[in-house]
């Protein structure tokens, strides 16, 4: 057993060596603060220069308390480190140091090249200490990695993370933060990495009282679909998330984090200074991976302190050429879909400076990083959950068709990430969820519901209305996996393909990974792709993939190599590749 010393950051209450706290606050618009402490007394706290208040108070660990704004706004403490109960209840004192003994405190993660993700909702799993039970399957399985959707504190017990209004507290909902270390040195012990999905680009619309005491928090001039913007260019805001950040790796010891849409984020300075602070603050030898969400398909962030970054590219294109969707942000892809698959596969982003449909340009050129700057998937929280009626890939595409991009997912030189139940070929849905009352209830019911106006299925609101209400319950028990189906009919098919793709990518593929490059990639019909990988050992991978329907011609070069995987018996002449199939080939290094 191990304890660890605490992290101490800018913002937040910090234990002092006496047995008392120190209290602090940024409210440079507030007149006066003052700290209440639950069940005991009220204090004036102490103005400091550049907005601060603070004061050392003699309460400990577990003492509860709110600060008092102006006489007349109580509100808790915006870095709480947990909360004792929703995101309106008075703020937990913690000690980081003490609270846990680490039973695996010389883990130091697994290096990048290693990483199969698993992206898991803590909700749907019943909390950090029921999620524990589910860890042993997944290493079994092969999964190297889990990705939590985030848990910073939000409204109500129910939401997809995304609204959370205290960045530092674990959902109370969710367990205590002693239960989330438990679950993470759980996983360490198992061979885990966990990574922490967070929300830096803004916060949720309920619980969030940081625009009363301290406006300069936000911009007004800079707008994102949130609202206004986070105002990175103040020194106190940067310190708030980048102690955020490192409180997460630290105090908790989570193996990397997941940034999600940074493109909302358009101070580039904050994002090069965090990863900067990050990278100087682990401890030797330690692994720790910084992974982007950016729609800008900026490629430089990732010479930049960033180990990689979520590859809609890719997964748009394969999801269109699965589905046939064209509507919506799968119009960019659907047209000539074949020349883009060929772009994703040899070059890593598809947009890289093109115009998309509305004619801006997106992207920066991506073909000198390795192909393990990308992460792939077929289907996240975003892809299956933004749908009207969260419908999983399985039961939207031909089977086999699904299977050659599962080859490809969990065969190529890219890092896959697997969302939670597609292993076994899960077909409850993942539907939006939240737990708003009263106005805002009501507000978010019919915003999700007009955000599908546009689509022709959905055109009359008499059809709208089916839409799931995201505040019912029921919205959010429907989207629980079945965690008993794995081993059905139907569904354990699914599981060994998983199992055997995965057992494949850590024998040939992982050692071969650091040093890997991308070749080429061609296009050899419609829907149809030869692409090639230069892996690190000289060896190189080769990926015959046909979605379409009609048999593929293939060079009339043979290229040596052992098979690896084939999704499906061969039922055409030797240069041709069937439909709906995809081949790899290794052809070592001599």
């Amino acid at each position: 057993m191990h304890k660890q010393r605490a992290f101490i950051g800018h913002h937040g209450p910090e234990l002092l060596d006496d047995g008392t706290t120190r209290f602090r606050i940024w409210a440079p618009d507030a007149q006066n603060v003052s700290l209440i402490v639950v069940g005991a007394q009220t204090l004036p706290m102490t103005a400091n220069e550049d907005g601060w208040y603070s004061i050392d108070a003699p309460y400990g660990a577990g003492t509860l308390y709110r600060f008092l704004i102006d006489d007349e706004l109580q509100v808790p403490d915006p870095a709480s480190r947990a909360q004792a109960g929703d995101v309106h209840a008075p703020s937990l004192v913690v000690d980081t140091s003490s609270n846990y003994l680490w039973r695996n405190p010389n883990w130091l993660g697994r290096s990048w090249e290693e990483t199969v993700l698993y992206e898991m909702h803590v909700g749907l799993y019943g909390g950090f200490a029921a999620m524990e039970k589910h860890l042993a399957d997944l290493a079994e399985l092969g999964v190297t990695a889990i990705e939590l959707m985030p848990i910073a504190e939000f409204p109500g017990d129910r939401n997809w993370g995304y609204d959370g209004v205290l960045p530092y507290a674990p959902e109370a909902a969710y367990g205590s933060p002693e239960e989330l270390k438990h679950l993470i040195d759980t996983a360490h012990g198992l061979g885990l990495m966990v990574f922490l999905d967070v929300v830096y680009n803004h916060f949720g619309p309920d619980g969030n009282y940081l625009g009363r005491y301290a406006k300069h928090f936000f911009r007004h001039d800079q707008q994102t679909p949130w609202g206004d913007g986070i105002d990175f260019r103040r020194r106190e805001v940067r310190d708030f998330f980048i102690d955020n950040t490192l409180m997460w790796l630290l105090d908790y010891r989570f193996d990397g984090l997941r940034f999600d849409a940074v493109h909302a984020i358009p101070d580039r300075s904050f994002l090069t200074e965090l990863a900067e602070r990050v990278h100087a603050s682990v401890e030797p030898g330690r692994h720790v991976h910084l992974v982007l969400e950016n729609e800008d398909n900026r490629a430089s962030l990732l010479t930049a302190g960033f180990t990689a970054q979520w590859n809609d590219d890719g997964h748009n294109v394969l999801h269109a050429l699965l589905t046939d969707e064209s509507q919506g942000y799968y119009a960019d892809y659907h047209q000539d879909a074949t020349t883009k698959l060929a772009r994703f596969l040899g070059e890593g982003f598809i947009y890289q400076g093109q115009n998309n449909r509305r004619g801006e340009a997106r992207g920066e050129p991506s073909g000198h990083l390795p192909p393990t700057s990308f992460v792939l998937f077929l289907q996240n929280h975003d892809q299956t959950g933004n749908r009207a009626f969260g419908e999983r890939l399985v039961s939207l595409a031909d089977a086999d068709a699904l299977r050659a991009a599962t080859a490809v997912l969990l065969l190529s030189p890219m890092v896959p990430l697997l969302f939670m139940g597609e292993e076994w070929g899960a077909r409850q849905p993942f539907l939006f969820f939240t737990s708003h009352h009263g106005e805002l209830a009501d507000a978010v019911r019919e915003g999700r519901r007009n955000e599908f106006a546009e689509f022709a299925e959905f055109a009359d609101e008499a059809t709208r209305e089916r839409i799931p209400d995201p505040n019912a319950v029921s919205t959010f028990e429907n989207s629980r996996p079945d965690f008993s189906a794995r081993q059905e009919p139907g569904h354990a098919e699914w599981y060994a393909l998983y199992r055997e793709l995965l057992s494949i990518r850590h024998r040939e593929i992982v050692p071969r990974l650091q040093g890997a490059h991308f070749l080429e990639s061609r296009v050899l019909a419609q829907a149809a792709v030869l692409s090639r990988w230069q892996l690190g050992d000289g060896s190189r991978l080769r990926l015959e993939l046909n979605l379409g329907t009609q048999a593929a011609p293939l060079p009339t070069a043979s290229i040596s190599g052992e098979l690896l995987f084939a999704s499906r018996e061969a039922t055409h002449a030797h240069d041709q590749l069937a439909p709906r199939m995809a081949r790899l080939y290794l052809e070592k290094a001599a």
